[in-house]
């Protein structure tokens, strides 16, 4: 009797893998062409319970993944061809890693014999993501008869992903030619099952990690949470035992965008603005700090973390880079909060807290009336009416650098949004794959990033922005790297042409070559009205507003002058 063909033993045991995943949740896949993953590109473009993505470069690929999995809490599959297609994951890997986002990367390899030969398309793929991977393995050659190794390969694939923390797991997969299978393409695959796969539950924090963060929230009446980045597929239920603990601490709730609480009554809205106030800052230091979620983003956030009497951090990852955190609990933030229901009594409204609610309304009032009154496009003006104008249901993706800063300081509280960045390695890059990948998830999605943020991840947009994408990119342009002129390197003669990295590039061009929409917003108060057109039409559109950077750094000094003013007037903090 014959022996199978190898591509169609490969095909048998890529189905069973496949099979297993889908079976347990996983419903979308990204792929790039190449030779070597033909296998994996067939088995998953013939199976009936994946949605497949084609994407040119990996790079773009591994983004736009990671931004399904962010937006779906689910894990996505990143499929390459053998070599440097697999390095060129490496960013996307460490922000999934680093901001605990399942992804499972499938990456064509040559066989054994292959490796250390000089073969072509060949690099050292084992292991290559290092401790950025949940857990990698070197899969073994397929084999007939086999086809159980490779589905529990998927099944630990999907526990590693999945587990606590959540993050990317890479399976090496070798394959042999020939690649191509000989049988018929029907009948390759199992049917995917018709029940809906839960996610798992998040665990159980730690028994002692209760009250042990109950008892300190009763020693302190003056405290604060800060809330950092938070996953942004978790449900309104886990967002709201978060609030309730806060609200029961009886302590103001700072809350970044990302954190999925800037929401009325309870968040604050000019936090940021208050922290920056010396004189505030100064008469309102906490004697703790309950940071629930990532480190801050913020000088004024870290500054409050380092003078606070004591620091309590609760995160499923390492969060704490002062190192002076009195507890230090690695729990999911959601997870612990629904378990505090029974440990203490609610705290009645004191006047720490009183204070620093009535402080926030006169800072949030200074705020807009200073807002309202600029004559220019102003990036923070930019950021607080983009929230606005967005549909309720909708997901915004904000780039690194400046937008996420400026959304912090700008962004008015309110219900019905979900604010999703890649905070987890902070960089500038994929930002356009993301969004397009957050936006792949269905819900209507606006990105506001920098105009570098687009340049650097130009790519994508050219390859993904005609293929039925819905997205609206709102994009301040102040022709470079704008916040390298709040930091120290400002006074340095070098300043200008090696960090700001200032250019003439046509956005609208880039966009006509993508097939995009685009159109200059160059009023203040015209954002709003360009949002909502863009978005109720569909497809992806840029929408540049040109901003100058001088004009930006006089706003934000005008910006605080106006709040150090009303707080310092007898009815401010």
């Amino acid at each position: 009797m014959d022996e199978p063909a190898a591509g169609d033993v490969a095909i048998s045991c890529v189905s069973g893998l496949v099979d297993q995943l889908v079976m347990r949740g996983v419903t979308d896949a990204c792929i790039s062409p190449g030779s070597r993953s033909t296998t994996l590109a067939l088995v998953l473009a013939r199976h009936p319970g994946v949605r497949l993505h084609v994407i040119l470069d990996e790079r773009s690929s591994s983004f736009f993944a990671l931004g399904l999995a962010k937006a779906t809490g689910r894990p996505v599959i990143v499929v390459t061809t053998s070599g440097t297609a697999v390095a060129n994951l490496f960013p996307a890997v460490v922000e999934a890693a680093q901001s605990g986002t399942p992804l499972i990367l499938l990456t064509a390899d040559r066989p054994a014999e292959l490796r250390g030969t000089g073969a072509n398309q060949t690099i050292d793929q084992v292991d290559i993501f290092g401790a950025y991977s949940r857990w990698s393995t070197d899969a073994p050659l397929p084999d007939a008869g086999r086809e159980d190794a490779w589905a529990s390969m998927a099944a630990r694939a999907w526990d590693a992903a999945m587990g606590s923390p959540r993050g990317p797991v890479h399976l090496n997969l070798p394959f042999r030619e020939p690649l191509v299978p000989t049988g018929p393409p029907a009948g390759v695959h199992a049917q995917s099952p018709d029940t809906e796969v839960q996610p798992p539950v998040p665990p159980t924090p730690d028994g002692d990690a209760v009250p042990a963060l109950a008892e300190l929230i009763q020693s302190y009446e003056y405290g604060v949470v800060l809330a950092g980045s938070l996953d942004p597929w978790r449900g309104d239920a886990e967002l709201n035992a978060v609030e309730a603990l806060a609200l029961k601490a009886g302590w103001p709730l700072l809350a970044e965008p990302t954190s999925g609480l800037r929401h009325p009554p309870l968040a604050l809205g000019a936090g940021q603005h208050l922290l920056m106030d010396a004189g505030f800052a100064e008469h309102r230091v906490p004697q703790v700090v309950l940071q629930l979620g990532t480190a801050p983003t913020t000088r004024a956030g870290q500054a409050l973390v380092a003078r606070a009497g004591e620091l309590a951090v609760v995160a499923p990852l390492p969060a704490d880079p002062l190192r002076r955190a009195k507890l230090d609990l690695r729990a999911d933030p959601c997870a612990l909060a629904a378990g505090f229901d029974e440990w203490f009594e609610p705290r009645t409204e004191s006047g720490w807290l009183s204070a620093w609610r009535r402080a926030d309304a006169v800072a949030a009032a200074a705020v807009a009336r200073t807002l309202d009154a600029l004559t220019e496009a102003f990036e923070g003006r930019l950021a607080r009416d983009v929230v606005a104008a967005l549909p309720d249901g909708a997901r915004l993706f904000v780039g690194s650098s400046m937008p996420v800063r400026d959304l912090d300081a700008y962004m008015v509280p309110r219900d019905g949004i979900r604010v999703i960045g890649n905070r987890g390695a902070s960089g500038i890059d994929g930002s356009v794959s993301t969004a397009l990948g957050i936006a792949s998830a269905g819900a209507p999605t606006v990105a506001l990033i920098g105009d570098l943020a687009v340049l650097h991840d130009a790519g994508g947009l050219l390859w993904s922005a005609s293929r039925g994408a819905n997205a609206v990119f709102v994009v301040p342009n102040n022709r470079g790297g704008g916040i390298f002129d709040h930091l120290e390197i400002a006074s340095q003669p070098e300043h200008e042409e090696l960090f700001v990295t200032p250019h003439d590039l046509d956005l609208g061009a880039i966009a006509a070559a993508a097939g995009a929409h685009h159109a200059v917003v160059d009023r203040p108060d015209g954002v709003v009205a360009a949002l909502r057109t863009a978005t109720e039409s569909g497809g992806v559109h840029v929408l540049e507003v040109p901003v100058d950077r001088a004009y930006g750094m006089r706003a934000r000094a005008d910006v605080r002058a106006a709040v150090r003013d009303a707080l310092a007037s007898p009815s401010g903090g």
